[in-house]
């Protein structure tokens, strides 16, 4: 509904127009329980069958009536006590103001003074409707706000206290609902240093002295319920200590306006799942133990103006023909510059607006699990922008981020970094990650920058950071909050994945909690990337002078759960695409692609590719260009495109190719030696006597090698990467190679083998 005046701001009274005694620390009503009258003057004789309202403070009414009242339900609405009901709203402007009970008796109002005014009924009217007239205008009749029970109990008060209130986003936010036999909406907020605060929006004209909120508690959590809407933009209005107003958008907003709007929006979901066959299968399984290969992608730029529900069909059909098993979302929470790609978040409860309702996002998340592909989201907890009507200063004061600088902002990327040592910061950001598990079937959180998270010196100087208690540089808060946020995922959801981005060499990043580690059950080995992608941006003539380069991440494969990354990191700020990285001619760079794509789904660990990479595309991405779509229409690079489906096809097919990604038992060396001739050999084993021989040669020339095998018989090539299918010579073994009873290199078979130049070759034997 909207109000029939919006008085200019003049008529809101500056902070030095506020009575000391006006703070809400000081204010009389705040000594009073929710629901009774504040202190009040009564006349010192009544006749009992003629009740008169009771005199009030005038500072108390002004401030009620300008809605900076700390306790303004205290005031208004009903109030029955020593037998007398009296009812108070406030109406500016108005030349007459009525209630009408639910028994039909009308009730006339007399003004007090600042708009607010005041009746006394006969009897307690139980639910009541507001009547009010204005010169020259209709009657404006409206439910009252200050006549309902709060809509936040005590548990989740309590809860929230301790920091432990798993499914925050019920509580705080706005939320559509029933309450108290009427439907409308309910808004909460965390600010504990504000004085005051008020809901403005499209309900009340961007007005909000109508909507004040009452603090429930002294952990500074703030409420009101409005009857009748159902829908709406609107921000928060917070008075600071230092009695300025602010303007903030929610902080548990569920949805936000289309950027460079900035205000949340009122949303309730209406989307019926149609996943529980993905989720039932999801929770009786282990994704760590299983295959898994990950389509990375940016929603905007995939394909340009489509938006969640229109990329759905396209989507499940390119990731099915190309048979990943996962697609992994670069952030999806509401951020308002499209450049930052994500990852500088102003909303962590809203999906992003440019894109769709959160309807459509679940839509799409629902479709890609109808079709047997799992969705993965990037989570960035550590680190959000300063924007003035987001986070930070919240409520005046340093709410979400550390207060000091040393410890509050990130000079890598001019942002602020969450306050991981408050139990209620710590609670929002928990609550955040279950949110899109629960709310968004989400199956994994990749979670962004952790090593910026885990180090108090990170990016920092000497004298530019605070050490911990113990006197070191390890965020020991931070680190509690990464087991506790990892802990709670797995126990609440079964089969979903948590994944590390972590740059160095911290130890047991995806090892339990319980053994010390920080709990998430995969890191991206960022070692591995840099190392290979040097060794393969290296012309072939010197790469066996680089050897171990190629071979080093087998030293360490085994020190964390893996995910081997390919991603958007690699692919901007100047980089090139991946196939660019590649040296020689053209024939040459699809070649080194095609072998460095299959030597990557046969090295131990989970993979993860960016887009693009896996049709060749030539052009680095571009936020702004999107994807060169035309560049499939070249048979050269739909073949690499080809290649990439026969790779996830083999690969999930071939339980030795994933089975034992974390351990040794699947895994044993070949030849890893052979540096002359830039050949890198060894063997996947599933654990049940399934083997599958990878063998890579990075040199430029065709390479006769004999091989030794663990049985003999004959070992089919079940992906050769310089098949003519694949735009490759041709090169091989006429589809298989015949081991003997013969030993070479410890091992009791062997067999010649010859290897395609810049090529890679699967072998398996069957019977």
């Amino acid at each position: 509904m909207t109000s029939p005046f919006t008085p200019a701001p003049a008529e809101d009274p500056t902070p030095a127009d506020v009575p000391v005694d006006l703070t809400v620390e000081q204010t009389p009503a705040e000594q009073t329980p929710v629901g009774q009258t504040p202190a009040e003057q009564t006349p010192a004789a009544q006749p009992a069958s003629a009740p008169t309202a009771p005199d009030l403070d005038d500072a108390e009414v002004a401030a009620a009536a300008e809605g900076r009242h700390g306790h303004p339900h205290a005031l208004l609405g009903e109030h029955t006590r020593d037998g007398v009901t009296v009812v108070r709203v406030v109406r500016p402007l108005a030349a007459t103001v009525t209630v009408t009970g639910a028994s039909s008796e009308v009730v006339t109002l007399e003004h007090v003074g600042h708009g607010l005014w005041q009746g006394v009924a006969d009897a307690p009217l139980g639910g009541y409707e507001i009547e009010a007239s204005y010169e020259g205008g209709a009657p404006w009749v409206a439910d009252d706000p200050y006549r309902f029970s709060p809509t936040v109990s005590e548990l989740d008060l309590y809860l929230f206290g301790e920091g432990r209130h798993e499914q925050l986003w019920n509580v705080l936010g706005s939320h559509v609902r029933e309450h108290d036999g009427v439907t409308g909406t309910s808004f909460a907020v965390w600010a504990p240093h504000a004085h005051a605060v008020r809901v403005i929006g499209e309900l009340n004209g961007w007005y909000g002295a109508l909507h004040a909120l009452r603090r429930l508690d002294g952990n500074g959590v703030w409420e009101i319920f409005v009857p009748g809407v159902t829908e709406g933009a609107y921000k928060y209005e917070i008075l600071t200590p230092d009695g300025v107003w602010v303007e903030r958008a929610d902080p548990m907003a569920r949805r936000s306006e289309v950027p460079p709007a900035t205000a949340s929006l009122i949303t309730r979901s209406e989307h019926t799942w149609s996943d529980d066959a993905w989720l039932e299968k999801r929770a009786a399984s282990d994704q760590h133990a299983g295959p898994m290969s990950v389509y990375e992608m940016h929603v905007g730029s995939w394909r340009p103006g489509l938006g969640y529900r229109e990329l759905a069909d396209p989507l499940v059909d390119y990731v099915t023909a190309l048979g990943f098993t996962h697609v992994e979302f670069m952030p999806l929470a509401q951020h308002p510059f499209g450049g930052s790609w994500g990852y500088q978040v102003t909303g962590y409860y809203a999906a992003q607006s440019t894109y769709g309702s959160p309807d459509d996002l679940r839509y799409l998340i629902d479709r890609l699990h109808q079709a047997g592909i799992g969705v993965i989201m990037d989570w960035v907890p550590g680190h959000f922008p300063k924007d003035e009507w987001a986070l930070g200063n919240f409520d005046g004061r340093a709410v979400y981020e550390h207060s000091d600088p040393r410890r509050g902002e990130q000079p890598d990327w001019g942002t602020l970094v969450f306050n991981f040592g408050d139990s209620q910061v710590r609670n929002f950001l928990v609550a955040n990650a279950l949110y899109w598990l629960e709310e968004f079937h989400i199956d994994g959180l990749r979670v962004d920058a952790v090593a910026s998270m885990l180090y108090l010196d990170y990016s920092r100087n000497d004298g530019e950071w605070l050490p911990n208690e113990h006197g070191g540089r390890e965020a020991t808060e931070a680190i509690s909050f990464l087991q506790e946020a990892n802990a709670t995922a797995y126990k609440r959801h079964p089969g979903i994945v948590m994944i590390a981005e972590e740059s160095t060499s911290w130890p047991g990043v995806s090892r339990p909690t319980s053994e010390g580690g920080l709990g998430f059950g995969l890191k991206w080995n960022m070692g591995w990337m840099h190392d290979t992608l040097d060794y393969v941006e290296k012309d072939p003539i010197h790469r066996s002078y680089h050897h171990g380069e190629i071979t080093f991440s087998f030293h360490y494969a085994w020190s964390e759960n893996f995910m081997l990354p390919i991603s958007h990191d690699e692919v901007v700020y100047g980089k090139g695409s991946l196939i660019e990285k590649m040296p020689g001619d053209d024939w040459q760079k699809r070649a080194n692609l095609r072998a460095y794509l299959a030597y990557m789904w046969g090295h131990p660990g989970k993979q993860l590719l960016f887009m693009g990479s896996e049709y060749g595309q030539p052009t680095e991405w571009s936020q702004e260009a999107g994807l060169d779509w035309s560049v499939l229409d070249r048979h050269e690079h739909q073949q690499i495109f080809d290649l990439v489906s026969k790779l996830n096809s083999v690969y999930r097919a071939e339980k030795a190719l994933w089975a034992h990604d974390f351990d040794t038992e699947g895994f044993e060396w070949i030849d890893g030696g052979a540096a002359q001739q830039s050949v890198v050999a060894f063997m996947r084993k599933s654990g049940d006597g399934e083997s599958v021989a990878v063998l890579a040669n990075w040199s430029g020339q065709p390479v006769q090698m004999r091989f030794g095998f663990p049985e003999a018989g004959t070992w089919h090539e079940v992906l050769n990467t310089d098949a003519v299918e694949f735009g490759g010579s041709g090169v091989g073994n006429y589809g298989s190679v015949v081991a003997t009873d013969s030993p070479w290199a410890g091992r009791p078979a062997s067999a010649d083998v010859l290897l395609p130049p810049l090529g890679v070759l699967w072998l398996k034997r069957r019977p």
